[in-house]
């Protein structure tokens, strides 16, 4: 099992080209299962989740071709096989996704229950209530989500209890093959399902309300789509972590492919701690560079919402950050509980946290000294990871595979900014 280790204390310069968004992509190689030809992707990042999705489209039949990196041809049209099995789905809680497609193309399916990062229940239930909705019978029977429906999904008024990402795009991708109009109300509004919501309306699937919490769509009574060839958007909670990596070790940082829009939250947090940003736009490029503070950080409040609020794929990287402001910060995580399991491996380091209920506090300046730290999710490895950079001395952070899950080659770009960090084997 791999690890890092990693020599804190030094000021990095230079720039890094952000990836594609893996929570965008994986939702796309998805939807081409309902594709009536080979559908093309480019800017898939090179990252476990993406290969483990491929994995398990492969298993159900689809081919797939390596045209370069982050080019792929994914062909789907001599899928035959409907149950996704636990072996690669427990990996990956992500593998739901091909819930919603399998049922509308095929008519029944047998998904496993996901695995995938430990921080919470993030149960499946709306997922299953959403296609009960929509016509099918479903039985959780022996681990497995059983779907059928015989006579195909029916259109229907989908009204989520709570906003869910991966449960808007499911319903998103069974509503476009089912039968009349399907209305998802509370919708999720992230990037990622506009960019779904957009490939399919370009297919030309009629979608109304695209980045609103209504979405209305007009399904295709289960006629295949004409998917176009399609670009994975820049990963903006990559483009926040590096801005991070930036902010915590006070050094000039430029991100290209990014997008302005989707990070404004994290970018006008950095502004209330201290520091100055500037986003530069071209036709064949979108960059934003974080500049050096040169006053103390300042403390910050923070409470994780849906987008467009400050996102809770960002907690973690802000806390390690919040350990070199000046003063107490405050972190409230409102979406998901257990999320705060990266505080104990902070703490090793030297960070002053005390948890009450979801609200961390977390008082600085705090000095970090270098130890042995164990990743227990994708997102608390990347604090970990920044941490590790302003600790004194050699940091090793343990079980690095969450952080593989996640971060295209996070290493190889930080030390040609100047870090210090080996992978190296237990």
């Amino acid at each position: 099992m791999d690890y890092l280790e990693i020599e804190g204390g030094n000021t990095l310069h230079g720039s890094v080209r952000i990836s594609g968004a893996k929570n965008a992509a994986l939702p796309l190689l998805a939807l081409s299962l309902l594709s009536r030809q080979p559908m093309e992707f480019y800017n898939l990042p090179e990252v476990a989740d993406i290969n483990t999705f491929m994995r398990l489209l492969t298993m159900l039949g689809a081919n797939i071709t390596t045209k370069g990196k982050g080019h792929r041809i994914i062909d789907t049209t001599s899928v035959n096989d409907t149950k996704a099995v636990y072996d690669i789905v427990r990996k990956m809680r992500a593998s739901i996704l091909v819930l919603g497609p399998l049922l509308t193309r095929f008519g029944h399916c047998e998904v496993s229950l996901p695995g995938g990062c430990a921080i919470g229940a993030r149960p499946v239930d709306l997922h299953i209530k959403a296609m009960q909705k929509l016509g099918a019978n479903i039985e959780v029977q022996g681990g497995y989500i059983i779907a059928h429906a015989k006579d195909g999904l029916k259109g229907a008024d989908i009204v989520f209890d709570r906003i869910t990402v991966t449960g808007t795009s499911n319903v998103v991708m069974a509503a476009a093959l089912a039968k009349g109009k399907t209305r998802i109300i509370n919708a999720a509004k992230e990037p990622e399902v506009v960019q779904l919501c957009q490939i399919l309306q370009e297919s030309g699937l009629q979608i109304q309300g695209i980045g609103t919490s209504e979405i209305i769509i007009e399904g295709t009574g289960g006629e295949l789509l004409d998917l176009k060839p399609t670009r994975v958007i820049p990963d903006r909670i990559e483009a926040g972590t590096y801005l991070c990596i930036g902010a915590i070790t006070n050094s000039q940082i430029t991100l290209h492919d990014v997008c302005e829009d989707h990070i404004e939250s994290i970018v006008l947090k950095l502004h209330e701690i201290g520091f100055e940003t500037e986003f530069c736009s071209s036709d064949t490029n979108k960059a934003i560079t974080i500049y050096p503070c040169k006053t103390p950080l300042k403390a910050f409040r923070i409470t994780t919402t849906e987008y467009p609020g400050f996102p809770t794929d960002m907690q973690a990287q802000f806390m390690a950050l919040s350990t070199q402001c000046n003063g107490s910060s405050f972190i409230k995580e409102t979406l998901f509980e257990n999320r705060f399991m990266h505080v104990n491996e902070l703490q090793r380091l030297g960070a002053n946290i005390a948890i009450d209920g979801n609200v961390a506090q977390i008082n600085g300046k705090s000095e970090l000294i270098g130890a042995d730290v164990m990743a227990t999710d994708l997102r608390a490895s990347s604090a970990l990871v920044l941490a590790a950079l302003v600790a004194k001395g050699i940091t090793r952070v343990h079980r690095i595979y969450h952080l593989d899950r996640g971060y295209e080659q996070l290493e190889v770009k930080l030390n040609r900014l100047g870090a210090k960090i080996r992978r190296l084997r237990e």
